[in-house]
């Protein structure tokens, strides 16, 4: 099947592209990716160039998609290869262009081989070799395709490239009735620490709401751009995506995109963006007008896991980094991203400094699931070893998890 290459993902049908990406992704659907090009966020001007790659059979029907970017820069994508490219510069090679398929400034794994026939693994490979051949032809130095849905991994690896192995932190719902019954799951010292964080919020005189996209009017998302906004300045930087952006996401797909609004006073204060499919939900933008005790932790973590106990979402994935998110019940998963580098030398640096780097990982998970806040069925804390007794009223008389 000949490639098409896209200089816009408008240049095809949302029908078509979302016959293959599903809905499990809400971020993966043509509604999210023509949103983020339409509004500006996403463009040459940008550093990031469209050029999906499609592929149909004879009679015209799509069979497999790749969305793909030409980039002059890293930001954005969360798979850090700045060492890469400042070892290229030192001898005098371009690093960029390069070639990355991504969800941009959107570090969730997501399939990036979209197939009308999962099991289809021909077009997967005539897909990687059309992204392949786009590579040499516009001269870029790679191909990065970052945050992998982990069953792609064997195509991937099968086709040369190299596996990169990370971690993120995601919470899963264990069946939990109430928040009451998931903190009965933790060790004494760690449950009395996340009620801590929520007492300390309440005596503040904060209360929530939560919005989907169809309930977030014009002047809403301009309040709560604006709150997003400061904080990245008080952190040296701005938002990758723009106001209109989330004003056409929140219109385009209402019920995949909710924000929790912090209020003290009957004014906002805080608020933090999510978006959610049937099994899970992804914690993204957050912002707030001041520094208040705790908030980030209750707005960002523990009203998400509220909110999945009493939807009956399976997993939160709050997004990248952060040691903090453990004691708060968020354990270590296996994060992956796939790199073919056209200079041999520095592919086979690489692929020595990958294999190192994954031993560090796999270290850096155990010490970190080490300080789980839970503690086993036999209600032994996984930290110390010792017996503690049941939070009594708080869990099923089976004794809970």
């Amino acid at each position: 099947m000949p490639a098409e290459i896209l200089a816009s993902i408008t240049e095809i049908a949302a029908q078509e592209w979302n016959a293959l990406a599903g809905d499990r992704w809400p971020f993966l659907r043509h509604e999210f990716l023509a949103a983020a090009e339409t509004s500006g966020s996403v463009s040459v001007a940008t550093g990031w160039q469209p050029c999906h790659i499609v592929l149909r059979d004879e009679s015209g029907v799509l069979r497999a998609a790749m969305p793909l970017y030409e980039k002059t820069h890293s930001w954005g994508e969360f798979v850090f290869d700045w060492a890469w490219a400042q070892a290229y510069h030192r001898v005098g090679i371009d690093y960029y262009p390069k070639l990355v398929s991504a969800v941009p400034f959107t570090p969730a794994p997501c399939r990036k081989l979209l197939l009308a026939d999962p099991g289809d693994a021909e077009s997967a490979r005539q897909l990687i070799e059309a992204a392949l051949q786009l590579a040499a032809d516009r001269h870029c130095s790679s191909l990065h395709l970052q945050f992998v849905d982990p069953p792609e991994t064997g195509t991937l690896a099968a086709s040369g490239m190299l596996l990169r192995k990370d971690c993120q932190f995601h919470w899963h719902n264990r069946g939990y009735r109430d928040f009451d019954e998931f903190l009965a799951s933790f060790s004494s010292a760690k449950r009395r620490k996340a009620r801590q964080d929520r007492r300390y919020v309440a005596e503040q005189g904060i209360s929530f709401r939560w919005l989907d996209g169809g309930q977030i009017d014009a002047e809403t998302w301009a309040s709560v751009y604006e709150l997003i906004g400061s904080t990245f300045q008080r952190h040296g930087s701005m938002p990758y995506f723009n106001l209109p952006f989330f004003t056409e996401l929140s219109r385009q797909l209402p019920e995949q995109t909710l924000l929790v609004i912090a209020e003290r006073e009957r004014k906002m204060i805080a608020a933090a963006v999510f978006y959610v499919s049937a099994t899970t939900l992804y914690g993204r933008y957050w912002g707030a007008d001041a520094e208040y005790n705790a908030l980030h932790f209750e707005t960002c973590y523990y009203q998400g896991i509220d909110y999945c106990i009493g939807h009956g979402i399976q997993r939160f994935e709050p997004g990248t980094q952060g040691e903090h998110k453990i004691s708060r019940g968020f354990l270590p998963v296996t994060t992956w991203s796939a790199h073919w580098l056209a200079n041999r030398r520095f592919a086979d640096a690489i692929s020595r400094y990958l294999d190192s780097e994954q031993r560090h990982v796999e270290q850096y998970m155990a010490l970190v699931e080490n300080h789980s806040p839970y503690r086993d069925a036999s209600g032994t804390d996984l930290n110390t070893g010792a017996r503690v007794q049941p939070d009594r009223g708080k869990m099923h008389k089976s004794g809970g998890t």
